[in-house]
């Protein structure tokens, strides 16, 4: 009987022996394999959002740049009664095991949390998927955003939070009148329905006026057709008589160019002849100059005569005296 209880309690003994083993060899594979430290440092962060944080839940990732430092620890709802204002309280728990800190050869000062705020640290709600809609924190410096603090929500080192891309696009995308821009295109559309009866209406119409106007302009086009073969013809007939006169007129040219040019050398010996007489030095235009001033000398004669006579008529009868 002894016998069989000491065999028992050794089975026993070997029993918990063996399950403090396999939890310890458990224990160190999830430590090893799923980068889990039980008896690192962590520090308490807190990051209060105004607007919705769907998508996120307790366990997500905190990340700065894509690096994970840290998860969400627990996310509470505060409201400020006097304000009327409606906060969200993210606590972070971050690991600074991940960050390694590079000092210069002087440089003992440990950086701190607070530090890291005050040189621009700033979190943001960012979409990890969009197809499961799960967020995460992320962390990033950007100092030209404001630290806007919320002291009477926590005692905790608060991150302040800047707008994401996707945020910042939501409240553009709310800033837009949606519901002023349908009721102008419902009044478009209502335009254009209106514009659509309009042309149902006035389009037969318009199209029979073409439709006549082309068949008047075919019937148009084919009578100045058969009119421009008449005159072709016509003008045909008229270009070989105009041709005919001017053959007839070159044949009666070429006869008479041989009269023409007998009558040309004529002239040409006339007009010599006469610049010969014309000629300063010639002897028939001396003669022509003294018969010329016989002329103007028996006129000038007359001349005195005719005024003598008007003056004195009796010399007609009597004479003049001696």
């Amino acid at each position: 009987m002894s016998q069989t209880t000491s065999q028992t309690s050794h089975r026993k003994t070997l029993l918990g022996v063996f399950v403090i083993l396999g939890g310890l060899l458990i224990i160190f594979i999830i430590t090893m394999f799923g980068h889990i430290q039980f008896f690192a440092p962590t520090h308490k962060a807190v990051v209060i959002f105004q607007d919705s944080i769907n998508g996120l839940s307790v366990g997500a990732p905190v990340n700065f740049r894509g690096v994970k430092v840290g998860t969400v620890d627990h996310i509470s709802l505060c409201f400020d009664a006097l304000t009327h204002n409606a906060y969200i309280a993210v606590t972070l728990i971050l690991n600074p095991s991940q960050i390694r800190i590079i000092k210069g050869p002087h440089e003992k000062a440990a950086i701190t949390l607070k530090s890291l705020i005050a040189n621009g640290l700033r979190a943001e709600l960012n979409i990890e998927s969009f197809v499961t809609g799960q967020s995460d924190i992320e962390l990033n410096f950007n100092k030209s955003v404001p630290s806007v603090l919320h002291p009477n929500i926590t005692d905790l080192p608060e991150i302040p939070v800047q707008l994401s891309p996707v945020q910042k696009l939501k409240n553009s995308l709310a800033q837009i009148p949606i519901k002023a821009i349908s009721q102008h295109a419902d009044t478009a559309l209502l335009s254009v329905t209106n514009l659509s009866n309009d042309l149902q209406k006035q389009l037969p119409p318009l199209i029979s006026s073409v439709k006549k106007l082309a068949d008047r302009s075919t019937t148009t086009m084919q009578t100045a057709t058969k009119t421009i073969q008449s005159l072709k013809s016509q003008l045909t007939v008229t270009l070989g008589k105009i041709n005919t006169l001017i053959d007839t007129g070159n044949l009666q040219l070429d006869a008479r160019g041989k009269d023409l040019h007998k009558t040309l050398t004529a002239a040409t010996k006339t007009l010599d002849t006469l610049h010969s007489l014309l000629s300063p030095r010639s002897i028939d235009r001396a003669n022509l100059d003294s018969a010329l001033r016989d002329i103007a000398a028996t006129a000038s004669a007359l001349r005195g005569f005719s005024n003598d006579i008007e003056h004195n008529p009796q010399l007609l009868l009597m004479g003049r005296r001696q």
